[in-house]
Order: C-alpha cells, then structure tokens, then sequence
C-alpha cells in the first residue's frame, strides 16, 4: 500500500513579508498547503487579511501581519504577534520590495533611492535582524531572502533596486557565515522574468521569447523552490542563491524587450 507524503512544511511556522500579492503570495499559499502555519505580511492592512482569511478558508492556519518592513517598529509588533500566537518562527522569507517608480539615473533625486533601499535592503536587514534572534534561542531557523537577476546583472532606469538586490546577496552570504553556527540557514532565491501583475498575451509572448524554458515564468514557479530552501531536504544548503529563471541567465542573448532603451533617456548632452 502506498503511503502518501506529508507536508514538507508540517509543524512550522513561516513569516512571509509582501505576501499580499505575486510572488509572495503565490509562496504564502504553498508553505500553508505543505503544513505551515503562515504570518501573511503585506504594507497594505486589507490585502494581507484577505490572503490570510482565503487561507484559512482553505483550510490551513493562517493570520494577517501588516507591517511597514522599513519601519522596525512595525516589524517588531509583526514579530511579536507571530509570537504570541504561534510561540516560534520556523522560516522567514522576504519577498517585500518595491520596483518603481523606474526612473533614469539623471532624473533620480535622494528620496527616490532612499525609499527602494530602505523598502527592500533595510526592510531585509530589519527583518533578519529580530527574526534571526529569535531562531538563535531556539537552535535552529531557515531565512530565505529575494534577490534578482539585477543582482548581478544589470536593469536600464534600475540603478536603486540593482543595487538593493546586489546588497541582498551580499547580505545573505555574509548573514548565513554569522548565524550557521547557531544552526540557522541562509540563503536566496533570484526569480528571472516573473509575470506578478497579468501580462497580456502579446506581452507575454514576446518577453518569453528569449528564455530558453520558452516562456514567462508565474509567480507558482517561485513556491517550490522556496519550499525546498524552507524544508529538511535543504539541511545542508547555506549561503547560496536559487536561480529561478528558466535559464535566462545561462545565456549570451540580448533581451526580447527593453523596459527603458536607450531612445527614451534623457534628452541631454550626447543624446539632446
């Protein structure tokens, strides 16, 4: 007689930060389906109720932690309910992070870098840093961070968030030397061309193109590699990052599609 799995999840706990919509919500909804009792943090109050109730509504085990993740003070009442609740935090993934406003290096100003650094660096860090302690305490934790092809490549018109993403890996090595030996794990996730916000079909065509899988990924192909990072079957993988791309960056091809090319930069010097 064949014996089903069990969850890979099972018994854990996981914050998942941005989980309203997207990717985030996509890997919210799976940890849940896999066991996990999940926290569904979003910056906007409703949406993250809404993902929690529809959860619970499949029934699994889930609850709304709004939270600013630049705002530590947020963050802190985030993680103290996830606390007072559950009593653990098994896994923290963060996926919260901004990608617009896109703006050309010549036509950003101070405030524009800040919030994208704050949101998706410092949000991280901020995160980590009262999650990880936490998981000292009880000997053992996954973090899990979101990183991006920009990391280590490079966007046009995304000079703060290529450099928020290089900064997360950057942090995520590091991080997982600090915490190994406290038995906690560290690593990231980098997803290639996602479609979070339904593309059209044409769209869609066109910017799977060049990927060598043949199409645009959806934010469902982001869970299960998540969920890997997240369980036992990832016990002795730390400090490493998880491309999730369809081979895009396997290749030596030039992009389908240019979301700023050059023709539409700033009308100054050369190009005036």
């Amino acid at each position: 007689m064949e014996i089903a799995p069990s969850p890979r999840l099972a018994g854990k706990v996981a914050i998942v930060t941005g989980a309203g919509k997207g990717i985030g919500e996509a890997i919210a909804r799976r940890f849940a389906a896999e066991g996990a009792s999940v926290v569904v943090n979003d910056v906007d109050t409703k949406t993250a109720q809404s993902v929690a109730a529809d959860i619970v509504a499949n029934g699994q085990t889930a609850l709304a932690g709004p939270a600013d993740v630049s705002n530590a003070e947020q963050v802190g009442a985030m993680v103290d309910l996830t606390m007072e609740t559950y009593g653990k935090i098994d896994i923290l993934l963060n996926n919260a992070g901004l990608v617009s406003p896109m703006l050309h290096f010549l036509e950003a100003d101070e405030a524009w870098w800040r919030r994208i650094i704050d949101v998706n660096l410092t949000g991280t860090f901020l995160t980590c840093h009262r999650v990880a302690k936490i998981m000292v305490e009880a000997g053992e934790g996954v973090i899990i961070n979101m990183s991006s092809g920009g990391a280590t490549r490079a966007h046009r018109a995304f000079t703060s968030y290529d450099a928020s993403k290089g900064g997360i890996e950057a942090f995520t090595r590091a991080l997982a030397l600090d915490l190994g030996p406290y038995g906690i794990r560290v690593n990231a996730l980098m997803p290639g061309s996602i479609d979070t916000m339904g593309l059209d079909l044409q769209d869609r065509i066109l910017r799977g193109e060049n990927v060598p899988m043949s199409r645009i990924g959806e934010p469902s192909d982001m869970a299960g590699p998540a969920v890997f990072l997240a369980s036992d079957d990832a016990s002795y993988v730390s400090g490493d990052v998880l491309r999730v791309d369809g081979g895009m960056l396997a290749q030596q091809r030039s992009a389908t599609v240019d979301i700023m090319p050059p023709k539409d930069f700033p009308k100054v010097g050369r190009l005036a």
